[in-house]
């Protein structure tokens, strides 16, 4: 099976499991963890801030970032098709007590007028205390839903300027931050230096079997850890899984341009299918979103998987494919020749 589902599906390295098997470890709860310290050192480093928690999920680091910055009843503002938004089982509402009041963008990247456009004008005539405090601003880079494209950095500053006019909280969940960075040469410490908090996946693109990081000053991470520990994210030996995410930070991020060269040889080659519609300007890192107008999305993806290619639907017409350390370029073009057939090509 050729599994395009996500690069969440990667198995690890015989290196990174001998990593994991040699780590020291000692119990996290108590600071005591040896190679999670290191791992959380390392990855602030990386993206130049004082400090960083790791968490088991990138989910969960999203949601801690949101009920440090927040109280209950704050608005966040935010892409509409942000995984925090789709993805996440509604947490900002069950875990924080949030509003979230969606952003305009286009292939979820936004602009800083957007932002000012859904904050209200204070006026001496109109209730300071009619509408729920605007609290934070976050922004998903690269965005899943808007298919891996990368924000530009000028942009992302103007964004983050608009932020701080207004007093927000900054966050950004770079989960696929590593791919934004290896496709545009902008370093993530570069993309990370104008938000209070960002997130960082290891298991989206870098291979390894779990884990994610909440980065930021010493202080916030400090009141972050809090949270952590109150939503579950409290784990003894996690040393064992650390060194996994550390060894895949060091190892894997040099890599990340061959996932790149799979997506837009798969883009291309369904550019040129009868049955298919892609968007080549949109296929920037590695996840590949395209139509299918020959039939609807569920039978077609069934087919395919039948035949050997795992891809998910996504509405009526809308295909996800997301290359990673595990798909070859052979694999792709197999896949392609699947596509293909299923579509009637051959």
């Amino acid at each position: 099976m050729i599994d395009l589902r996500s690069d969440t599906v990667t198995r690890p390295t015989d290196a990174m499991r001998q990593a994991m098997a040699r780590a020291p470890v000692g119990d996290d709860v108590y600071g005591e963890d040896p190679t999670v310290r290191m791992l959380e050192q390392r990855v602030a480093e990386v993206l130049g801030k004082e400090d960083a928690a790791f968490v088991p999920t990138g989910t969960m680091s999203n949601q801690v970032a949101m009920r440090t910055h927040t109280e209950p009843g704050s608005l966040v503002l935010m892409d509409a098709g942000a995984h925090m938004v789709l993805n996440e089982g509604g947490g900002a509402a069950a875990f924080s007590g949030l509003t979230v009041r969606p952003l305009r963008s286009a292939w979820g990247i936004f602009q800083a007028d957007a932002v000012d456009e859904a904050l209200d004008v204070p006026h001496p005539f109109n209730p300071t205390h009619l509408q729920a405090p605007a609290a934070m601003l976050c922004v998903e880079n690269t965005q899943n839903v808007g298919g891996g494209v990368i924000w530009p950095l000028q942009t992302l500053r103007e964004v983050a300027e608009a932020g701080r006019r207004h007093r927000l909280a900054l966050h950004m969940d770079g989960a696929r931050l590593w791919h934004a960075s290896a496709a545009s040469g902008v370093t993530e410490a570069e993309y990370a230096a104008p938000f209070d908090t960002v997130s960082v996946c290891f298991s989206k693109g870098l291979g390894a079997p779990m884990g994610s990081a909440l980065v930021g000053g010493a202080e916030i991470i400090g009141r972050a850890r809090r949270f952590k520990q109150q939503f579950g994210g409290g784990m003894r030996q996690a040393g064992i899984i650390a060194a996994g995410a550390l060894h895949a930070l060091e190892n894997h991020r040099g890599r990340l341009d061959d996932d790149h060269r799979n997506a837009r040889t798969l883009a291309e080659g369904l550019a040129e299918m009868d049955g298919a519609e892609v968007t080549l300007d949109q296929i920037q890192t590695n996840i590949v979103r395209f139509r299918v107008t020959a039939m609807e999305a569920a039978p077609f993806v069934e087919a395919c998987h039948a035949l050997g290619v795992f891809m998910l639907p996504g509405g009526t017409n809308g295909v996800r494919a997301v290359t990673h350390m595990d798909v070859s370029g052979d694999d792709i073009q197999k896949a392609l020749g699947v596509i293909r057939t299923v579509l009637g090509g051959e």
